[in-house]
Formats: structure tokens, sequence, C-alpha cells
């Protein structure tokens, strides 16, 4: 019975650790004040709809994350006051479901890996061509392939929320939405230069071609995020969508294009059929783009932000796909790499993502 205590003492410090660490109390507490707000009879006549949504959204994630942490610790607290009967007829019984417990724990560790600021926040992905004309379009449209793929198969739900197709192939850029289980914290070391080798299917000679697409991955900030845009330092433009969203969408100037003149940021929207609601995304994804920004240059006023300018070429790739003359994936800062580039590109990175964790997790 002592071994099964000193046990049960241990997993009881790791658990307690964890929920420290990633905040359980505070985001039970969270979860608790959004769904009194939205248990209000009025709430949904008052509220905006988009943020309703996301409110609704948001109360689902926290609790799916949070509360098996926290019956985790709650069913340790009763173990701990059978132990203190100190009945040795329970022994067989405590050792089973101590057990148990050491089980659930092992299966939640993985989340202490995502507990850093916005690692739990949604993700909106920009894929850009960069060098290399029709062929990097071409990748452009692949990678947007590989992480819908990527997606599909780790239950995160994905919204195009606008595109631009190539001249002749590809897409010159788009826009994707994904929400999940720690989307951002999965996803934030896809953000950089992606650079692929091939032989050009393009061009007569079937000649080697080198091409680059520029992935950003950033965190959605909430609508009432604390970034305030000076409306002076705003383009703002309307145009008709084309690609997605439906018939009304392809026929009415319901598409927004923002543009922050001092970084030179630009966020097109076309996704719903609102023009305003497009607005609304558009604005939240730009505060998101400024934050980050912000945190990425130390600088507290967006008025101090210089636009980024790491492009799309040569020398810069944080990952390189070849597929002639052999085939490999190779990350350059973790070092990890396959020959099995299709099932990369069929959307199986976890391989990659988690040895670009480990290595700025610093874990062996």
């Amino acid at each position: 019975m002592d071994e099964l205590k000193k046990a049960a003492k241990l997993l009881t410090k790791k658990v307690s650790e964890a929920t420290e660490k990633l905040n359980i109390e505070s985001k039970l507490k969270e979860a608790d004040e959004i769904e009194l707000r939205m248990n209000q009879a009025d709430y949904w006549q008052v509220t905006d709809n988009l943020i309703a949504q996301n409110e609704a959204k948001k109360l689902s994630d926290t609790r799916d994350m949070a509360t098996p942490w926290a019956e985790l610790k709650h069913s340790l607290e009763e173990l701990d006051d059978f132990f203190a009967l100190d009945d040795e007829s329970m022994a067989v019984e405590m050792e089973r479901k101590l057990s148990e417990l050491q089980q659930q724990y092992d299966s939640l560790r993985s989340d202490l890996r995502f507990s850093a600021e916005h690692d739990s926040s949604d993700v909106v992905m920009t894929i850009q061509s960069g060098a290399g004309g029709i062929d990097a379009q071409d990748w452009a449209m692949m990678l947007q392939r590989m992480y819908q793929r990527w997606a599909e198969k780790n239950d995160v739900s994905v919204a195009i929320l606008s595109e631009s197709a190539g001249e002749d192939a590809g897409i010159k850029s788009t826009s994707m939405q994904l929400q999940g289980k720690f989307v951002f914290g999965k996803l934030k070391g896809e953000h950089g230069v992606h650079r692929l080798v091939r032989r050009s299917p393009f061009n007569s000679a079937n000649s080697r071609e080198t091409s680059f697409a520029m992935v950003e991955v950033i965190p959605e900030m909430e609508s009432d995020t604390d970034v305030q845009i000076d409306e002076s330092d705003l383009r703002v433009d309307v145009y008709r969508a084309g690609g997605h969203g439906g018939q009304s969408v392809n026929t009415t100037d319901s598409a927004v294009r923002l543009t922050h003149i001092p970084t030179g940021i630009v966020v097109s929207i076309q996704n719903e059929r609102s023009q305003i609601q497009n607005k609304e995304t558009a604005m939240r994804v730009l505060k998101s783009r400024l934050m980050m920004l912000a945190e990425e240059q130390h600088k507290e006023k967006l008025s101090d932000l210089k636009g980024p300018n790491q492009e799309a070429a040569w020398g810069n790739q944080i990952r390189s796909y070849v597929l002639h003359p052999y085939t490999m994936v190779k990350d350059s800062r973790s070092n990890y790499s396959t020959s099995d580039v299709d099932r990369v590109l069929g959307g199986d990175l976890d391989e990659l993502i988690n040895a670009y964790i480990d290595v700025t997790l610093g874990d062996d």
C-alpha cells in the first residue's frame, strides 16, 4: 500500500503542475462566464451573430480541453481520500484505479507541449506563391491541398476565406481559417518559405525547376482584441468575389480588401455573402496579423511597425520538398527528413510538426 501511495502522490504532483501550466482553473472560469452570458434570455437577439458563433465555439473548445484535466485532478483527490482510510483490503482496487488515472494522464500529457501563448488559438493561414512563375502558383495550390488533407486527418475544420487564381494554373494566393484543438500550437512551425524542386509539368522540356511559396500562420485573435487601428491608416476596397461562396457572392461586390498603409499588410476576405461580415472578418484577421507583427518586432505601438519583408525565394526556405532527381522532404530547423514525399504532400505532417516542436522545447 505504501508504494501505491507514493505513486499516487507523484501522479497528483504531475497533474497539479500540468493544470497550473495550462491555466485550467482560469479556462474553466472563463467558460463559466461565457456560458452565463449565453444563457441570458436575450443573448442571441442583442449579440452580433458572428460574435455569438465565435463565443459558442470558444466555449465548446475550452470545455473539451480543460474538463478532462479537471476531472483527472478531482479523481486523484478522491483516490487520496480512500488511501487515507489505510485499508489494505482495498489495495487491489486502488491499484486498478491508479493505473486508469495514470493512463488518462499519459493520453493528456501531449497537451503540455501546447502551453505557450496563442497555442490554443485557431489559425488564419495565408499561402502566397513566390519565385518560380507558373510552377510557384501550382506549388501554392499543392500546399493548400496538403494542409487541407492534414486538417481532415486531425479533425480540424477548414474554410477558404479568399483565393486568387493563377493565370494559367494554380493559385497566386489563398487564405484559410483552420479551427480545432491547439491548431496554432501545431501549425506555427509551418510559418515560412517552402521550396519545391521537381521536373516542371509546364514546359515542353520538362526541365528541373525550383519554386517557392510563403506560408503565413497567424493565431486568430478575439474580435474585441485590444488593437486600435487608425482609420486614416486603412484603405478599404470592395470588389466582386469569385471562386467560393455561392452564386450571390459571385454576383455582388461583397468581397473586402483591407490595406494597412503603414505596414503594407493586405487582408482580403470573400467567403461570406455579406460585405459587412467580410469586413468584420477582415478586421479581425488584420488585427491578428498586426498583433503578431508587434510581438515579433517587440514594438508597443503600431506606428513603429515595419511590414513583413521575408521574400519567398532562394535562401529563406524553412523546408525543401524534392521530387527530382531523388525524393526527400527536409526541414532546415529540425533536420528531420523523409524520402516519402507523397505521404507528406498527402497531409501526413505530424512527424515534421513534432520534430519542430521537440527542437523548440529542447526535447531530446
